[in-house]
């Protein structure tokens, strides 16, 4: 019994230190990279970094991980899972040239940014393709090995980043540097570890082909929705400079904050969820759903309420970190910071529908959902920031996160209602 105690201690610890250590990289950086290199490369590396990174990441992953580490009695083998995020890996490090390309062709990047854009798309890339291996490692048990890898290998790219930015002055270097260490760092703490190699065959094309049908809808869902999430991201990089894009990524980042608060809330109660609905039982479902949508609400009006109060002071904080060419840049889009928190409210709100919808198997609905939302970011987001700037942006955020959260709830309140004991 010691020992299982232990074992279960060490797998919390290091997945939860390197969760942490993941999810403090990219606000570390955020503000690191402003503060060194100014806010014209700040903007570039937050738009690259937590934008089109991780929406390359997004492909890369293609939502195969909860497959893989659930797959227990081993209906697809590693080699399986490795060839098909090689597969999504390629298609996302081409998907990130084609988007470049695209922006250079139309002279909206120059040499310069493409290249810092490529770097940062490849390093989520490796990011995508390193969670594989330690997919792998969860499905063996071995949980407190994928946090160690997840923790040390964002340890040293980022420690590399830093330091060569610190040292030369020029972000194109830092970033290849810290791709040259990510590499690295996937073969030490993951590749190594698992020990595993790869000589594909027609079976294993086969069965990879059969993963990326099985995950297509799923992952389409998926990389919709964090399109609409950084719509107002990608309209700011297109119409103003890089330095405000910047500084929007900046007053972004608690809206990523809120959802994870509410994810905490809420992941408790899904298995619950999940049984009530296998067993029919309507009253306790509609108990839990409710409790959740309250759980929210209530996390939401905290949080809105303590942004009227210290808003203004955080953003000062904000820009005594950022260095003096941010003094009075956030303080002065505070209406603009406010926006983007009731947005992330309705974010994580519209998250508490979509897992119900999810427990209820309506992922057609999800996606229609997604589609019909990205259908109006794509015609609003450009023309809002155009005409209003950041507060534009913001606002034209809150308008998406509000028209996903109607269309889920409709779906929940029509799917939910035939649930009989």
């Amino acid at each position: 019994m010691k020992n299982i105690i232990t074992e279960s201690n060490r797998d919390f610890i290091w997945n939860a230190l390197g969760s942490l250590i993941y999810a403090m990289a990219s606000i570390v950086l955020a503000f690191a990279v402003i503060r060194i290199a100014g806010p014209s490369e700040g903007g570039i590396f937050g738009f690259g970094f937590s934008t089109l990174g991780q929406q390359m990441f997004i492909i890369s992953y293609f939502g195969i991980r909860p497959f893989h580490i659930t797959d227990m009695k081993r209906q697809f083998s590693f080699s399986d899972y490795l060839l098909t995020r090689r597969i999504t890996s390629m298609l996302a490090f081409l998907g990130s040239i084609l988007f470049v390309s695209i922006q250079i062709v139309e002279g909206n990047y120059d040499i310069h940014k493409s290249l810092i854009l490529v770097l940062l798309s490849l390093y989520k890339i490796i990011d995508g393709y390193a969670d594989v291996y330690e997919s792998e490692l969860q499905r063996q048990e071995k949980l407190y090995r994928t946090g160690q890898s997840l923790a040390f290998r964002t340890s040293l790219s980022v420690m590399t980043l830093l330091l060569v930015l610190l040292v030369s002055g020029n972000l194109l270097i830092a970033v290849a540097a810290a791709d040259v260490m990510q590499i690295m760092g996937t073969r030490l703490f993951a590749v190594r570890v698992l020990g595993k190699g790869l000589a594909p065959t027609a079976h294993e094309f086969k069965k990879a082909y059969e993963l990326i049908s099985s995950t297509a809808l799923l992952f389409l869902s998926v990389f919709v929705d964090f399109y609409i999430f950084s719509a107002s991201k990608y309209a700011i990089d297109a119409e103003l400079s890089d330095a405000a894009s910047g500084y929007f990524n900046v007053l972004f980042m608690p809206t990523s904050f809120i959802y994870l608060i509410a994810n905490f809330l809420i992941r408790p109660m899904l298995t619950k969820l999940a049984t009530y609905y296998s067993e029919k039982n309507k009253k306790a479902f509609d108990h839990t759903c409710i409790y959740m949508v309250k759980a929210v609400a209530a996390l939401s009006v905290l949080i809105l309420v303590l942004t009227f109060i210290f808003g203004r002071f955080g953003l000062g904080i904000f820009e005594f970190l950022l260095g003096p060419s941010a003094d009075g840049k956030l303080r002065s889009e505070f209406m603009t910071f406010v926006l983007l928190i009731a947005g992330g409210s309705l974010y994580a709100f519209a998250n508490v529908m979509y897992y119900i919808l999810v427990t209820v198997r309506k992922q057609l609905q999800i996606f229609i959902g997604y589609v019909m939302t990205a259908a109006v970011a794509v015609l609003t987001a450009g023309p809002m920031v155009r005409t209003q700037g950041m507060f534009g942006g913001a606002l034209n955020y809150v308008m998406l996160m509000s028209i996903l959260t109607v269309i889920f709830s409709a779906y929940t309140f029509v799917s939910t209602r035939d649930i009989s004991k």
